[in-house]
Formats: C-alpha cells, sequence, structure tokens
C-alpha cells in the first residue's frame, strides 16, 4: 500500500510543525521578522529541509506564526467598535494594541508591514486603522478626545512605540503600559482628569494598579 503515510510519520510531521511555530515564535519575537529561516530551523532542532516542507516560505511561515495575534486584534477592534463608550473603546483599542506589539518584536514588525513576508497583515492593519478611524470620530463627538486628532497620529504612536523592543524583556511590559497611558492621556480633549499617567512597576499616579490588559485593579 502507497497511499497513506505510516502514523509514526504523521505524528513526526506534526511535532516538527509545533516545534517550528514555537521556535519561529521565539525567534520571531526577540529579533524581529529579519531573522533567517536557517535560524529558525536550528531553533527547532529539524533540518531547513524539514522547515521549507511545512513551509515553503517565510511569508506562509510568519501568517502561521502570529496567527493567534491577528486573531486578538481582530477581536479588539470588535471589542472597541462595540463599547457603547466610545472614548472608553478607543482606550482600550489603544492599550490592547500596545500589549500585542509589546508581545513579540515580530508582530510589530508584521503589523507595521515593515517587511514585504510580512504582506498578510496588510488587511489587518487596515482594519485596525479604519476602526481607530470610526472610534476617533465617536470619540470626538462626545467631546472626550482632542478635535485635532487624526488616525496618522496612532500610526506615528506605534512607529515610536516600537523602540521599546530594545529594552530588556522584563522592562519591556511595564514601560509600554507607561507609554499606553502618556499617550492616551495626550490625545485626551481633557488630560488632567482622564488618565493618570503610570508610576512604577504598573501602577497608575491615582495609585491603582493596572491588570494586564491595562485596565484598573485593586493595588494591593
Amino acid at each position: 500500500m502507497t497511499g497513506h503515510l505510516p502514523q509514526p510519520q504523521r505524528s513526526d510531521a506534526r511535532d516538527n510543525r509545533a516545534r517550528i511555530l514555537d521556535a519561529a515564535r521565539a525567534v520571531f519575537g526577540e529579533e524581529g521578522l529579519s531573522a533567517p529561516m536557517r535560524g529558525i530551523a536550528r531553533h527547532a532542532g529539524v533540518g531547513p529541509a524539514t522547515l521549507y516542507r511545512h513551509f515553503p516560505t517565510k511569508r506562509e511561515l510568519i501568517a502561521e506564526t502570529f496567527a493567534e495575534q491577528r486573531r486578538a486584534c481582530r477581536a479588539a477592534v470588535r471589542d472597541a467598535l462595540a463599547d457603547s463608550d466610545p472614548w472608553h473603546g478607543f482606550r482600550n483599542l489603544i492599550e490592547r494594541i500596545c500589549e500585542l506589539h509589546t508581545h513579540s518584536r515580530g508582530f510589530a514588525d508584521a503589523f507595521m508591514t515593515t517587511f514585504p513576508d510580512a504582506m498578510d497583515f496588510t488587511a489587518d492593519r487596515e482594519q485596525t486603522l479604519r476602526a481607530v478611524g470610526e472610534l476617533a470620530r465617536r470619540a470626538q463627538e462626545s467631546g472626550r478626545l482632542r478635535p485635532g486628532f487624526v488616525v496618522d497620529d496612532l500610526v506615528l504612536m506605534l512607529t515610536a512605540h516600537r523602540g521599546l523592543q530594545d529594552l530588556p524583556r522584563a522592562a519591556r511590559f511595564t514601560a509600554s503600559e507607561r507609554f499606553a497611558a502618556y499617550v492616551i492621556r495626550a490625545f485626551s480633549a481633557a488630560p488632567d482628569t482622564e488618565v493618570m499617567a503610570l508610576g512604577p512597576s504598573g501602577v497608575r499616579g491615582d495609585g491603582e494598579r493596572t491588570g494586564p490588559d491595562g485596565r484598573g485593579g485593586s493595588a494591593r
């Protein structure tokens, strides 16, 4: 019989694919999308031929590596648009995008379309920017968002946020929370009352500790 591979080979193939994706998340996450395919193969403990058998192009590997982050980004957009308070939705979307970018240099690169191999992310980026535009319109009508805000301001903010990837991983998340808080305060029509800047270790200036999604929680 030649029509089917033996079950152990299929299991090995699944294991190899999982190792490759784990390696890609780790390598792309720390080095960005410029990391070579051979380096990912070494990290996964497989040969280049095995990697290319599963992912013939780097573009395919990038798309599969960050599939979960792409779903999370789309969910963040849906939640923000569904929020009855447009300013709250706008703030949460910025916080969640910053959080996603902080977890992985590679995802930030892909989202910002700085590499041709990440063109599959263009639709996600455009969807997010359209959502920001709609949220901005609603938040400006409510008087909560600065009248001069334009969507390009978010692009500028995310470009600056990518610089945090150069920080040690342990410091990166706290810095990202502080960055998002200051940016939201700058975008607010009433910056002195809307958002308090984060203090050290993820504690806001009003003494409230933020949760992992950037929302407030009880300080301990």
